[in-house]
């Protein structure tokens, strides 16, 4: 189902799941404040759960178990970068405790894990089509599920509960409706949908393109000591959507001096995230997350896009050697 946006898809995914007020969510702090935002919305609470390792920035299962109490109702994954969380141990999880599972896939179009498209394990899948993601229409979304009744509920929840849409009157269905629930207006609007169809085309090549661009970014900075290259031995199909690296025995301080040091030689950056835990309007659901504190503040993101030359990266690398990392 297409949408107005991934934010949308999230929140539709927390209405469609039956979570409410003081429902417990688990969910990631390294991640874009719109994953959490959504539990929000619909008045549950966040309980954040820390990364694997600095190596996996995916959610760590042992510490989304050792979370879980009677009032959690779900567990909202982000795969990170286009990267699986440890989607096994994870449903395992939600079968156990009878939990629904929320999939943030922005990141991850035609990303698998162990041989099936992440967005379509869980109970619910929400993509992003933003202008900085692989498919892009300038702002949107897509929300995919297995389940009918699901599916059936989110498209009257995506045009304000309404039975029927204006485009289907046009093909001669009825020109009467009723409105059967509390929809909201999230739809995509047709010109947005148009060149998605387009980008999908595209997706692929753009992908292959973008698994090159990784390979010559490992072969160039895995010789330096401080470098953790994260999901660098990955062998599962990724979108790659960002080559995230964290500096090892570092600090915020030297992180941003580098992140300059870049910048004032042409290379833009950035962090991806900022962990949501430690914003100001999460303080009342602030936990400990130690793993996540380091790489959110010594994590850069470095250039990612499928057209980046191996004469660039090499240029990238470079001036890690003169900043004597």
């Amino acid at each position: 189902i297409s949408l107005a946006n991934c934010t949308v898809a999230l929140h539709l995914a927390m209405i469609l799941c039956d979570i409410g007020e003081n429902d417990e969510v688990i969910c990631p702090s390294l991640t874009f404040v719109a994953t959490v935002n959504a539990v929000r919305y619909v008045g549950a609470i966040p309980v954040f759960t820390d990364i694997k390792s600095y190596e996996d920035l995916t959610m760590d299962p042992i510490d989304i178990e050792s979370k879980i109490t009677s009032k959690t109702k779900a567990i909202v994954v982000m795969h990170y970068g286009g990267f699986a969380c440890d989607m096994g141990s994870i449903m395992d999880l939600a079968y156990k405790y009878n939990l629904k599972v929320i999939e943030d896939a922005c990141h991850a179009p035609l990303s698998e894990y162990k041989g099936k498209k992440l967005g379509t394990i869980g109970d619910i899948g929400c993509f992003s089509f933003f202008s900085n993601k692989n498919i892009s229409t300038g702002e949107g979304g897509m929300l995919v599920t297995n389940n009918e009744e699901l599916f059936s509920r989110a498209k009257l929840l995506r045009s304000h509960g309404m039975t029927s849409m204006s485009y289907e009157r046009s093909k001669g269905h009825t020109t009467e409706y009723d409105v059967v629930d509390l929809g909201f207006n999230y739809r995509m609007d047709d010109l947005r949908a148009a060149i998605g169809i387009t980008q999908l085309d595209k997706l692929p090549e753009d992908l292959a393109n973008r698994a090159v661009v990784r390979k010559n970014y490992i072969e160039q900075l895995q010789m330096f000591e401080k470098i953790i290259i994260p999901f660098k031995e990955y062998s599962e199909f990724s979108s790659n959507y960002i080559f995230p690296i964290v500096l090892s025995a570092s600090s915020k301080t030297e992180r941003d001096s580098l992140r300059q040091l870049l910048a004032e030689n042409g290379i833009q950056t950035s962090v991806h995230y900022p962990a949501v835990h430690r914003f100001s309007i999460y303080k009342q659901f602030y936990s400990e997350l130690p793993k996540t504190d380091y790489v959110s503040d010594n994590l850069i993101t470095l250039p990612m896009y499928s057209k980046l030359s191996k004469l660039q990266i090499n240029e990238i690398s470079e001036l890690f050697t003169n900043y004597s990392i």
